[in-house]
């Protein structure tokens, strides 16, 4: 289920390699911060074909993945996104923005990002319980921008407010959790990720600031 739904947005299917790649990768970070992964899913990471000559952080985090996902019963990640996500009465993970920029759910942070989703032109689903500065929203978010072809500064403005603060260390937190396995390994790609998009979306403070999301 999605977490809101677009009112006014157009997705484009001319997007160069490198930015397809970015909006899957976003889109799969969503997914399983979201929900634990379905069989489907599991399998097609499991048959990754992946360039073993790269030696970099990020090829390392898709090979862990990859290697995860093969070795990993699907019965099992129900059980192991529960305890990571939702616990008894928590979670071991608070993956929300608020959380880990305040210390409290439901202030200034979540106020802001909705402020942000209304001017991009999306709102909540009337069935999702879920505030929207959960970590699966924004990294949709920034799926969903890149596959508009919004421009680099328009996704830069929103890395910088909504992401670039607390969710490199919500995927530290998060490969360090008891609980996480298969996790430990998206918690590896989460962190690759998110330090390769710092520096991809890096803006003069000044320049990121004159860029509007309305328009």
């Amino acid at each position: 289920m999605e977490t809101f739904n677009p009112q006014d947005a157009q997705l484009q299917t001319s997007l160069s390699e490198e930015d397809a790649l970015r909006a899957d990768i976003y889109a799969l970070l969503a997914s399983l911060c979201r929900s634990h992964p379905s069989e489907a899913l599991l399998e097609f990471l499991a048959s990754l074909e992946l360039d073993r000559s790269a030696a970099n952080s990020m090829s390392q985090a898709w090979e862990l993945l990859r290697m995860a996902a093969a070795r990993t019963k699907h019965q099992s990640l129900e059980d192991e996104y529960l305890n990571l996500f939702i616990g008894i009465s928590q979670g071991e993970l608070t993956p929300f923005a608020s959380w880990y920029l305040t210390g409290s759910l439901m202030e200034a942070p979540l106020i802001e990002l909705r402020n942000d989703l209304q001017l991009l032109g999306y709102e909540r689903d009337e069935g999702v319980k879920e505030p929207e500065d959960h970590i699966s929203v924004q990294l949709e978010m920034m799926s969903l921008l890149i596959q508009q072809g919004d421009s680099r500064e328009r996704q830069a403005v929103f890395f910088q407010r909504h992401l670039n603060a607390w969710a490199g260390q919500l995927f530290a937190d998060m490969a360090e959790a008891p609980s996480a396995v298969f996790y430990h390994a998206v918690a590896m790609l989460g962190q690759a990720f998110i330090k390769t998009e710092s520096v991809h979306l890096q803006k003069i403070p000044d320049a990121v600031q004159s860029v509007h999301l309305r328009g």
